[in-house]
């Protein structure tokens, strides 16, 4: 079978044969690799000329819906999945990791989106900035796609996750990919694709697929596209060298293999639950995937008097972990994705011998069950120790891309600190531990040299996701060796697909450019009270200026009763005189209810809730004989989704109050959000 490529809105394959490909169990071919003879000027054009604009006509609600709708098909499809990622050599755990991990960060963006940006094709950022002494002139950042492509070249060892993980936020942004799969197990990325293409559930090119060679690809791309790259730190510096990506300043995010350690703390004492917290986490960062992780424990760096103990127990879990077969009963690790990578690893053990010693496995004569060793990609959990850590080089640069790790000792925690920056950068590194000063020390002084760190102790173990699994609110990338990169992270990831612009000129201006409203903005009144107007019937910058109040006594009495607060400031005449108020004060919370009352119209109508609150600030006292007025102004409209057909067609109001005394001061500030009825079904 050859593998075929998604461009240009079609299916092509290779015009020569191409590379083979084979199962990793049974070493029988699967496909054959090729993209020669695709023209990739075709792939360029078609994502950014039909792509691009389909998706950035798209709101973010509308992209998030439809990675949803992308999630859910996948899912039921994920059996079809689940039996072609066998033949990469992953047990039903390491699959899961894959496909429903993968899409579960599909499901994870999509939520996170809805819930956190606009229902808008482009995001406003932060507060508007005051860049003049009357406000007539001021400053916003907005977000908009790129006008271009992303192109996503992924590792072997997670071909669903690593493709999932990258498009998710892409396409949240509004911005087109092309998938570049790693060759040995670009077959069940093709087989995601083409759900995903058969679909129809994305605009069309919105996704393309290479399996095979990116050939000149990185040569037609501007200004206006991305990279990203997932693999080696070789393979990652050449093309981050690419005289083209240099040239036209393309962002490139790269994703690289490196050293990650796991420190045991020197409190940790055999046989307590964080030294068993240890072994099970760095055997199971050895076995998980055959250790084809690029989050994978590479160095397990322990107290000098507990190597002996680590090394001991170490050697007993792995020798339970069943090598063979993933499709036999009780088999618990795979082979490595192929023969090349075999012959890889065992190149790296050797080279890691010359200045380590072998204290497990790592020799040619191994159990293999339900599999011949000959024919499949096996490799045998292996484990050296390295005495002297800190003047060997080999275990802190060479990688085993495989189950394969080094324990190293420390004589105190600066020099485990030290151990653990010879990485020269890592994606992740774990501390166990349960002494939080331990801990905290650990933590701080390696946070420079990782992109991630787990602190694991018995209270967190059982909710604990484990070292070597990146989350899509968290940052997954690292310095140095990792590649200097960043992905995930959660609206982080999206906002690297945007170009941030700094926006100036005259409040009004900008509120007609944002559809947010700008202090300074002009104000749209009008004799019908806001709160009586549906959703769509709002305007941005509709404004409220209710009645005056002064606040008495008995206001702060009565209010102190019901709540309960009868702090000094509000009740004690002498103590108040002496505070920073000089006098006794009302209290914050009395003035923003106060304000409520001002502003609500109490009659049932379009408002069905408050949503909530947000950015409260109190910026003057409000005494006793003081009169405040409050200003509610229309200040930004979320249309949201409907749940199901019972529910209320309805939007999110945001609205900008800001209450003033008698002397035309600010005295609180703050937005509240409101669930306002739509008319539209």
């Amino acid at each position: 079978m050859k593998l075929k490529s998604y461009i240009n809105g079609q299916w092509c394959e290779g015009t020569d044969n191409g590379t083979e490909v084979f199962n990793a169990v049974n070493g029988e071919s699967v496909c054959s690799v090729s993209s020669s003879g695709i023209d990739f000027s075709d792939a360029v054009r078609f994502a950014r000329e039909l792509g691009g604009p389909a998706l950035r006509k798209m709101t973010f609600h509308e992209r998030a819906n439809a990675l949803k709708a992308v999630a859910k098909r996948l899912m039921e499809n994920k059996e079809e999945f689940y039996r072609i990622s066998a033949w990469t050599g992953a047990t039903r755990t390491d699959s899961w990791v894959d496909i429903e991990g993968g899409i579960s960060t599909l499901f994870t963006y999509s939520s996170l989106v809805r819930r956190e940006l606009p229902n808008e094709t482009f995001l406003v950022e932060d507060d508007a900035v005051k860049l003049s002494a009357k406000g007539s002139f001021i400053g916003r950042h907005v977000l908009v796609p790129k006008e271009g492509v992303a192109v996503h070249i992924n590792a072997f060892n997670f071909p669903c996750w690593g493709m999932l993980e990258k498009i998710a936020p892409s396409l949240a942004a509004g911005v087109p990919v092309i998938v570049k799969p790693a060759t040995a197990s670009a077959y069940l990325t093709e087989a995601m694709v083409r759900d995903i293409i058969d679909s129809g559930l994305l605009p069309e090119g919105s996704i393309q697929l290479i399996c095979g060679s990116v050939g000149n690809l990185l040569d037609l791309l501007n200004e206006q596209d991305v990279v990203t790259f997932t693999g080696s730190a070789s393979t990652g510096q050449k093309l981050r060298s690419h005289p083209n990506i240099i040239a036209n300043s393309i962002p490139f995010t790269m994703e690289a293999d490196s050293l990650n350690s796991s420190i045991l703390g020197a409190t940790v004492e055999p046989g307590s639950p964080e030294f068993d917290l240890y072994i099970k986490e760095v055997a199971r960062e050895m076995t998980v995937k055959a250790g084809q992780k690029c989050t994978a424990i590479r160095r397990a760096i322990v107290p000098r008097n507990r190597v002996d103990a680590v090394a001991e127990a170490l050697k007993a879990r792995l020798d339970k972990t069943t090598l063979g077969d993933p499709s036999v009963e009780g088999v618990r690790m795979g082979p490595l994705v192929g023969r090349s990578q075999v012959d890889d690893v065992w190149s790296k053990v050797e080279t890691l011998r010359e200045s380590c010693e072998l204290i497990h496995g790592g020799t040619r004569d191994f159990q293999v069950t339900g599999a011949n060793a000959d024919t499949g990609a096996f490799f045998p959990s292996t484990l050296l120790y390295a005495d002297q850590p800190l003047q060997s080089d080999a275990p802190h640069s060479v990688e085993a891309f495989g189950p394969v790790s080094t324990l190293m000792p420390y004589d105190d925690l600066d020099q485990a600190i030290r151990i653990a920056k010879l990485g020269k950068g890592s994606l992740v590194g774990s501390i166990v531990t349960g002494d939080n000063r331990e801990a905290r020390d650990l933590a701080l002084g390696c946070a420079s040299y990782h992109g991630r760190l787990l602190i694991l102790n018995a209270d967190c173990a059982k909710e604990s996701t484990g070292h070597g699994s990146p989350l899509p609110t968290l940052v997954h990338g690292g310095p140095g060796r990792a590649g200097g990169g960043e992905e995930l992270g959660g609206l982080r990831a999206v906002k690297h697909y945007m170009q941030r612009t700094a926006i100036q000129g005259h409040p009004t201006t900008l509120t007609a450019i944002t559809n947010e409203f700008n202090p300074g903005s002009e104000q749209i009144k009008d004799l019908v009270h806001p709160f009586r107007k549906y959703f769509e019937e709002l305007q941005i910058g509709e404004t409220l200026i209710t009645h005056r109040r002064t606040v008495t006594e008995a206001d702060i009495v009565n209010f102190g009763c019901l709540s309960g607060d009868h702090f000094y400031a509000h009740f004690d005449e002498l103590a108040a005189k002496d505070s920073m108020f000089g006098k006794r004060v009302a209290h914050g919370y009395f003035v923003i209810s106060a304000a409520a009352g001002m502003f609500v119209e109490p009659s049932p109508g379009p408002v069905l809730a408050n949503y909530g609150m947000e950015n409260l600030r109190f910026v003057e006292p409000v005494g006793i004989g003081d009169t405040i007025q409050v200003r509610l102004t229309c200040k930004q409209k979320i249309k949201k989704d409907r749940r199901s057909e019972e529910e209320q067609p309805n939007g999110v109001v945001v609205w900008d109050v800001e209450v003033r005394n008698q002397h035309d001061e600010p005295v609180a500030l703050y937005n509240i959000m409101t669930l306002v009825a739509r008319k539209e079904e």
